[in-house]
């Protein structure tokens, strides 16, 4: 997430980066195929099922443990290992970015508490984040940020507060090597495809955004540049002039300071979810939606 972190790999020897998943078809999204494209090679775990991690991060350029549907206060050993386990690239030295319940984990690893909403809100939709300054000299930040989460942490002692939104103020920070996000800049359409089928009942707690608001705002606060480029990759060019598009005032996209960073990569992936895994409400868009890719 900061300015070199998971830059393109220059080494002469393909270099892994491991990947945390906490469900058997869990994918690392728009992180994975960006770290693909820079060059690495994915080492994907899923200790919840019993894959090892390693003591150290010496066959590793770097670690990204994702979200899941678990909480950083349960008590399963895995989630008690993950979490002392992120001591090991902190301790080496090597980009760490945890993503939803990887951030806590990095919260609950540095001694800070992860708890519910004291009024039972949650995040599930489309919500402002707002960088602090530290934060504005990472990257160009986009208005909102994709959330799917009921749990949020405080910002532990010693580290950088970058990200703050209104629900759970703390949605993003550092130290040394690490960092930690609350939201989802690694999902793509077929993901929230499934999750606003499969996690429907997320959606009825407080501050949720109804489904329909999710596919309504991911057009407009999802721009053509992936935000998982954004984030992890870090680093983007200084803000355009707003432009009209469409009757809206809408920012344009200059180029990415990372020179290798694919031109197709800065359109939304031309795949989507098989029919089945979709609504039948969502079912004639997301048809239009692959129509149009193909095209694009």
């Amino acid at each position: 997430m900061a300015e070199g972190c998971f830059g393109p790999n220059t080494s002469a020897m393909t270099e892994r980066i491991l990947i945390v998943l906490h469900q058997e078809q869990s994918t690392p999204g728009r992180v994975g195929y960006s770290l693909r494209q820079r060059g690495y090679e994915l080492d994907i775990r899923r200790p919840r099922f019993g894959d090892p991690l390693p003591k150290t991060m010496a066959d590793h350029a770097g670690a990204v443990i994702f979200g899941g549907p678990q909480s950083a206060n349960d008590p399963d050993d895995f989630i008690k290992a993950e979490i002392d386990w992120i001591g090991v690239p902190l301790r080496d030295q090597k980009p760490y970015l945890g993503i939803c319940l990887g951030g806590q984990m990095l919260a609950r690893h540095l001694g800070q508490r992860v708890f519910t909403h004291p009024d039972g809100k949650a995040e599930v939709g489309y919500y402002p984040v707002r960088p602090t300054a530290a934060g504005r000299t990472i990257c160009d930040w986009p208005d909102h940020q994709y959330q799917w989460h009921r749990e949020g942490f405080d910002l532990p002692g010693g580290c950088e507060l970058i990200a703050e939104g209104d629900i759970f103020r703390t949605q993003a920070f550092r130290v040394g090597t690490g960092y930690a996000i609350q939201f989802h800049p690694e999902v793509t359409h077929a993901m929230m495809c499934r999750w606003t089928t499969r996690g429907a009942a997320r959606m009825e707690l407080p501050g949720t955004k109804q489904r329909h608001e999710h596919f309504a705002d991911r057009p407009i606060y999802d721009d053509r540049l992936s935000q998982a480029a954004r984030f992890r990759l870090a680093a983007m060019s200084q803000k355009a002039p707003l432009r009209r598009s469409n009757g809206r005032l809408r920012r344009s996209v200059g180029a990415p300071l990372w020179t290798r960073l694919p031109q197709h990569f800065r359109r939304r992936p031309n795949h989507c979810h098989p029919p089945s895994d979709c609504h039948p409400a969502q079912r004639q868009c997301c048809q239009e939606r692959r129509a149009r890719d193909k095209t694009a």
